[in-house]
């Protein structure tokens, strides 16, 4: 790596549609169904999630009741057994997700003495392995509380919008980082302060929401169109489809047994 003169900088990644091309939370609902942690209801819950995150469906108020959901569904796991989980299958579900762009330019900013730290709204422990994988400096995640080995399902740190700028503020202290000399991407409107903190701010992949933010903000706008992974992208395509079309099934039934209820009160 190049050792690099002048202030100590970094770039700091969201995660989720960022450098993945799907949210780490919901990647590993299939071990968790296979281990016991969840049901198939659960399964079908989080594979609707998934289909409102692929889609841009989910805003600030959809995506705090999924936090507010998820948290209500780890309660009472066992850390041990979930770090198990996770350290089995990060491979196989992360690695054909990942944009080869993001890849490509985190390796280009470690080239230039740069730290990459990934910030995201996942859990510590689904986090960690992820940014190991990826080959990461650091990492801000959100925190969970733990007693006894178990999950309580609170949340002592929501690594989510303006947290995500106050963890990178703290660690630019710590890690005596020049922010006007620092980069950040995000493809979130959520993630604006994150962006705004930095001297170089990127929207990765925006809506139309985060299109103007780009623009009135000064921000660079990235296209990431590749899910090819670390090693092949053979299987990413057919990864996110399976959960859309399973998504799909389950929002169907959703609207068929709305709409039977309806019928049933008239």
């Amino acid at each position: 790596m190049a050792k690099r003169k002048g202030p100590r900088t970094a770039a700091f990644f969201d995660l989720d549609k960022t450098i993945i091309a799907t949210t780490s939370s919901i990647a590993f609902t299939r071990p968790f169904f296979k281990g016991g942690l969840i049901t198939r209801a659960d399964a079908l819950r989080t594979a609707y999630a998934q289909f409102l995150f692929l889609i841009g469906g989910a805003d600030e108020r959809q995506t705090t009741r999924l936090r507010d959901a998820l948290s209500e569904l780890v309660k009472g796991w066992e850390v041990a057994r979930v770090n198990e989980l996770v350290e089995e299958t990060v491979k196989e579900l992360i690695d054909p997700v990942v944009y080869e762009e993001a890849i490509e330019l985190i390796r280009r900013h470690q080239a230039n003495g740069r730290d990459v730290v990934i910030v995201s709204a996942s859990g510590s422990d689904l986090v960690r392995p992820i940014s190991e994988l990826l080959g990461a400096d650091h990492m801000i995640a959100s925190a969970m509380e733990v007693k006894n080995g178990f999950y309580t399902g609170v949340i002592n740190f929501y690594a989510y919008g303006p947290r995500k700028a106050e963890a990178i503020l703290a660690l630019a202290e710590e890690r005596g980082y020049e922010l006007d000399d620092c980069y950040a991407y995000s493809d979130s409107i959520t993630d604006a302060p994150m962006l705004n903190v930095v001297g170089h701010g990127f929207a990765v992949n925006p809506d139309r929401t985060m299109r103007r933010a780009a623009e009135l903000n000064g921000w660079g706008i990235l296209r990431f169109k590749k899910p090819v992974g670390l090693r092949q992208g053979t299987r990413a395509a057919s990864y996110i489809v399976s959960f859309t079309l399973v998504a799909l099934a389950f929002l169907a039934a959703l609207l068929y047994y709305r709409s039977r209820k309806r019928r049933q009160s008239h």
